[in-house]
């Protein structure tokens, strides 16, 4: 198997798309250490691990702190001999609009995912660059952080830091060999299945059916084992001349996300005064505006949410 004698840690993998990550990871030979903040879940995750033949072992804590990140380090090398792979899927949600968004809203999210990305990562670059391994980190954004969603700025916000954060690392761990990429899963979660526009896809992946193709194909919704596949590839020695990038994963589809790039140029000489952007600004970019939030193609009639029904 192509992951075989390497090691993983895989944060916020009790559950739903980190335990799949891990489950796969563990399928083609690594070990791994299953992380979540409650010890009860992290021990399933690790016992469906192992019954399945695998190798697993749990830390319980909340992704955030450095110390956190050090025990997840120390417990892959204490355990299993040695670190390969870093997989930072540990997240939470505090959907609110901008005005009802607390302060402990914003700084719990950006916590968890920005900053326990950051103190993992640096942890496990450190073991990489002082034990000489070409390991492999594989970061998780999400579409909301590549165009926003409404009621998540704080989402938003430690998405697209997480990827701002990856490109400055491809260029920093180029050297010692590491790469180091975001994976933007579009699945299956606890997140999707209270939205209706998903409902008879959560729906058929609950009775074990194939989600609708308009689901699969045309919107690239998926199962969490959808997307296992891409993070095991980019862990494997087979993807390491891939790094810096922001790929896209989620039933049928597969997509690489550009980079920010300018959508258009303009010059002017002297510079762009007040007067001169009043006159010349719309015609030169209005029709190039860019566009904010995902886009939907229209359900088929038959995928609609079943209308609810009336109160007595």
């Amino acid at each position: 198997m192509s992951l075989e004698g390497k090691v993983a840690i895989v944060t916020g993998s009790g559950r739903g798309l980190g335990l799949a990550y891990a489950q796969e990871l563990a399928r083609l030979g690594a070990a791994v250490v299953i992380n979540d903040v409650d010890a009860a879940v992290a021990a399933e995750a690790v016992q469906s691990i192992t019954a399945a033949g695998g190798k697993a072992v749990a830390v319980a804590a909340a992704v955030g702190s450095t110390e956190t990140a050090r025990q997840l380090v120390s417990a892959a090398v204490d355990t299993f001999g040695r670190l390969d792979i870093l997989v930072t899927n540990a997240g939470v949600l505090r959907d609110k609009s901008l005005l009802k968004m607390t302060d402990e809203d914003f700084d719990l999210v950006i916590n968890v995912h920005v900053r326990g990305t950051f103190t993992c990562v640096r942890e496990a670059f450190a073991y990489f660059k002082e034990n000489n391994v070409a390991g492999r980190i594989i970061t998780i954004g999400s579409p909301t952080g590549q165009r926003g969603n409404f009621g998540q700025t704080n989402y938003a916000a430690a998405k697209a830091g997480i990827v701002g954060m990856v490109r400055t690392w491809a260029l920093e761990m180029k050297r010692a060999g590491v790469t180091v990429n975001v994976v933007i899963p579009v699945a299956a979660t606890a997140m999707t299945e209270t939205v209706p526009f998903f409902e008879k896809a959560v729906q058929a992946a609950a009775r074990g059916e194939a989600m609708p193709e308009f689901f699969r194909k045309d919107l690239g919704f998926g199962t969490a084992a959808d997307v296992a596949g891409l993070v095991a590839f980019l862990a494997s020695d087979e993807a390491g001349q891939i790094t810096g990038q922001a790929i896209g994963v989620g039933g049928d589809r597969l997509q690489l996300w550009t980079h920010p790039e300018a959508a258009a140029t303009e010059y002017h000489n002297g510079g762009w005064s007040y007067e001169e952007l009043i006159s010349s600004f719309d015609g030169l970019f209005g029709h190039k505006l860019q566009s904010v939030g995902e886009e939907f193609p229209e359900l088929p009639a038959e995928l609609r949410p079943e209308p609810a029904a009336a109160a007595h």
